[in-house]
C-alpha cells in the first residue's frame, strides 16, 4: 500500500447535500491547528452497488455495512468525500440533471443516516467525446479542488474505489489506496500493484483504515 501524490473552465464542483450549499463545506472547526485529512470515496461500485451508468435516482443502494463504515471514518476526525467519474454524461446516455438526481438522492439517505459527506465531485467528460480535462481519475482535479474547498490535507489521505483509477492518486499524494473487490474491483485485483492493498468491501476498508490510523496517529 503506497505510503500516506475538472475540467477546464466548467463547473463540476461539490454538489449541494444537506446542510451546505454547492462548492462549500465543513471546515476544520474552531481550534484546528492543521487541515483535515480525508477518505476519498469512489461512488459506484464502491459506495453504491454497482449499476451501468446510473441515471435513475431509485436505483441508489448503499452497498451492505456502508453507513457503519461512514460513521467510523467520520467517527475518527477523516472528511468523507466522493469523488466519481461520470462519463455517461460526455457518452450521451444521460444529462448532468440526471447525474445531479441521483447524487442529491445520495446526499438525502446519507444526511437522514446521520452521515452527510463533506463534499461530492464528479467529472463529467471522456477522452473520446470531450476536450482533454485534469478532473477524470486518476486526474488531480477533481482531488485538488476538494482540497483547496473544504480546507484538507491530501498527503496523508485515503483512496478508496474498486478500480485502480481510484487508487493511484495516493501515489501523487503520498496517501493509502485501498481497493474494494465490490464493483469492478475483483477484476482490478488481477493486477494490483503492490503498493497497494485489496479489500473485500468498504466496511473492511474502513476497518483497515482505523488500525492503521490507530498505529501511527497523524
Amino acid at each position: 500500500m503506497s505510503s500516506p501524490g475538472h475540467g477546464p473552465g466548467t463547473g463540476q464542483g461539490a454538489e449541494p447535500a444537506a446542510g451546505r450549499g454547492p462548492g462549500t463545506g465543513r471546515g476544520p472547526g474552531p481550534g484546528a491547528s492543521r487541515p483535515r485529512r480525508a477518505v476519498f470515496l469512489d461512488r459506484d461500485g464502491t459506495l453504491l452497488l454497482e449499476k451501468d451508468y446510473l441515471a435513475d435516482p431509485a436505483g441508489v443502494e448503499l452497498v451492505p455495512g456502508a453507513l457503519e463504515a461512514l460513521r467510523s471514518l467520520r467517527g475518527a476526525g477523516l472528511a468523507l468525500v466522493v469523488v466519481t467519474n461520470q462519463s455517461g454524461i460526455a457518452r450521451g446516455l444521460y444529462s448532468e440533471a440526471d447525474y445531479h438526481a441521483v447524487a442529491a438522492e445520495l446526499d438525502r439517505r446519507l444526511a437522514a443516516a446521520g452521515v452527510p459527506v463533506d463534499g461530492t465531485y464528479h467529472c463529467p467528460h471522456h477522452p473520446d467525446h470531450t476536450a482533454p480535462c485534469d478532473c477524470r481519475k486518476p486526474g488531480p482535479g477533481m482531488y485538488l479542488r476538494a482540497a483547496r474547498e473544504l480546507d484538507l490535507r491530501l498527503e496523508g489521505s485515503w483512496f478508496v474505489g474498486d478500480k485502480l483509477t481510484d487508487l493511484l492518486p495516493a501515489r501523487r499524494f503520498r496517501g493509502g489506496g485501498l481497493l474494494v473487490l465490490t464493483g469492478h474491483g475483483a477484476e482490478a485485483a488481477r493486477e494490483l500493484p503492490a503498493d497497494f492493498e485489496a479489500v473485500p468491501d468498504l466496511p473492511a476498508a474502513a476497518r483497515r483504515i482505523l488500525a492503521a490510523e490507530a498505529a501511527d496517529p497523524r
